[in-house]
């Protein structure tokens, strides 16, 4: 399983944030072609402290190369072209093998 972790830093206007997220970006992630699941959080802290990211979002493939061709896609780039238009306080893109215990 790949997976590619969204690490969204906390936005100026965090209602405006998640609007465009839930209604726009959301549904382009999951549009993602052989996308296996889509998640995503709201961060918080145990202490109810500001904590270091705002949202985590993880989108699953079945492998690498069905991550890779779908981030190339159509809705791929549509979905990074997106960013542009709610994520200005920064967002790091981290891709990897999912490891499991055995």
């Amino acid at each position: 399983m790949y997976q590619l972790t969204a690490i969204y830093a906390h936005p100026e206007d965090p209602e405006a944030f998640l609007d465009h997220y839930r209604t726009k970006h959301a549904p382009l992630a999951l549009d993602l072609p052989k996308c296996t699941s889509f998640s995503w959080q709201v961060c918080e802290t145990a202490d109810g402290s500001r904590p270091p990211n705002f949202v985590v979002a993880m989108v699953r493939w079945d492998s690498k190369d069905d991550a890779l061709a779908a981030l190339g896609s159509a809705q791929g780039q549509a979905a990074l072209a997106d960013l542009a238009n709610f994520a200005g306080a920064g967002v790091d893109v981290d891709l990897g093998e999912v490891q499991q215990p055995s």
